[in-house]
């Protein structure tokens, strides 16, 4: 028992001296949206087309680090790309800031245009450091969340929308920008110019989706207080957000809360269907390895925090609130029918395609490893759908608001479930 102690005592300070060791190779100097071969104070940027940068070097790590911290999409990172430049002027003609948004970890700006849609850029690059936790900071651990965001695919946003697309889901319809500095971002051109970023349209806005009769697009907290007042006269589709979760879970997008979601009122015979509109694919393919993610993204340390691997690791930790709110009371054959036809609808040939938007040099990288995972889960949908929807009716009603909706001044039973006022 005794030399049992030691060999534990012994184990423990290795982990330790080897996680702090792997911090050492942290790059202290780190460039974002770095240009390739030109010099940005001695070009005209808004000249030109488009312009080559590589996204970070913040993660480049040497092969210790890898392997304490993992490998993840540190490459893609670091990998030049081609991207079209954008003129605020001359797109969707003119755009003009509104205010500043953003997660805990995504710098974004919300636009107008003068054809009056709302857009919003996001940071490529993320900052993390509001996440860290004050007792990481202390014992100087800070570097172990920053270096996480390697774990999500900087481009992971195009596929995932080209593919939801070509399955008629919505998504905001992320494009590609570097943003040069520009009178065209008024007061925020020294914090926003010169960076990375995906053009998206923003989750409160007039249509912009390919279905017709369109009253607007809303956010989860408007839908909910549209559901007060008029009640049963405002209906979501539960199919087509059955069907949107299970792509989800295919792509391996893990963090799907209220506020990652708009809504598209359609009319039908005086009455508004809801559809769900995807938002936000920051995690969308997240691969964690290495010791320290690994530990972390075990089921019993943080159970939702799942890698994107050819199966679903526990399927339980994926059911959000907003599931349990929105699908209460749901048939299953709707979710087996939402997963049969995800598997119909998503090809090996749609799949295999939807990469050809990535350049050569990124589909080298990752493509291969990606589509395999993708068609390994959607070969097994149907019974991650069955799962889903058992795991959904265990955890039963929700107790808490839904992210962002914690200010509405709801009646008891809409508190509840987006239906209870029906019952």
């Amino acid at each position: 028992m005794k030399y049992i102690k030691y060999v534990l005592l012994i184990f423990i300070l290795t982990f330790v001296v080897a996680v702090y060791a792997s911090l050492y190779t942290v790059n202290k100097f780190p460039q974002f949206s770095r240009p390739v071969s030109i010099n940005l104070n001695e070009t005209h940027v808004l000249d030109l087309d488009s312009i080559t940068v590589v996204a970070t070097t913040q993660y480049q790590a040497n092969s210790f680090k890898k392997f304490m911290q993992g490998r993840h999409y540190r490459k893609a990172w670091e990998t030049p790309i081609k991207v079209p430049v954008l003129n605020m002027n001359s797109y969707g003609n003119g755009l003009t800031p509104i205010k500043k948004g953003g997660g805990k970890q995504t710098k974004s700006l919300k636009l107008s245009s003068k054809d009056s849609f709302v857009y919003s850029l996001r940071s490529v690059n993320k900052f993390p450091q509001p996440l860290v936790p004050d007792f990481a900071k202390k014992i100087g651990l800070s570097n172990i969340v920053i270096d996480g965001i390697s774990a999500q695919h900087p481009y992971a946003a195009l596929i995932v929308a080209n593919l939801s697309s070509q399955i008629g889901l919505l998504n905001t319809q992320p494009q590609l920008y570097f943003v040069p500095k520009q009178n065209g971002l008024n007061t925020y051109n020294d914090e926003f110019g010169n960076k990375l970023y995906l053009l998206e349209f923003e989750t409160e806005n007039k249509n912009f989706t390919h279905l017709e009769n369109v009253k607007s697009v809303v956010e989860t907290d408007d839908l909910l207080e549209l559901k007060q007042k008029h009640m049963s006269n405002v209906s979501i589709d539960k199919a087509f957000f059955i069907k949107s979760r299970l792509f989800d879970f295919i792509i391996g997008d893990w963090d799907r809360h209220a506020k990652q979601w708009g809504w598209v009122l359609v009319e039908e015979s005086d009455k508004l269907v809801a559809k769900a509109l995807a938002a936000d694919r920051d995690n969308a393919f997240f691969y964690v390895d290495g010791v320290i993610p690994s530990i972390i993204s075990n089921r019993f340390v943080v159970s939702d925090l799942q890698a994107f691997e050819k199966q679903i690791n526990y399927v339980p930790a994926l059911v959000e609130p907003n599931d349990r709110y929105f699908l209460q009371n749901t048939s299953e054959k709707i979710f087996i029918t939402q997963a049969q036809i995800l598997q119909r609808e998503l090809t090996d040939e749609i799949i295999e395609n939807a990469f050809k938007i990535w350049p050569k040099t990124f589909r080298d990288l990752d493509a291969n490893t990606l589509i395999e995972k993708i068609k390994s889960r959607r070969n097994q949908i149907v019974s991650y759908a069955k799962t889903f929807k058992a795991h959904i009716d265990k955890k039963g009603l929700i107790e808490e608001p839904l992210k962002g909706c914690e200010d509405l001044n709801l009646i008891s039973p809409l508190q509840k479930c987006f239906d209870c006022n029906n019952q």
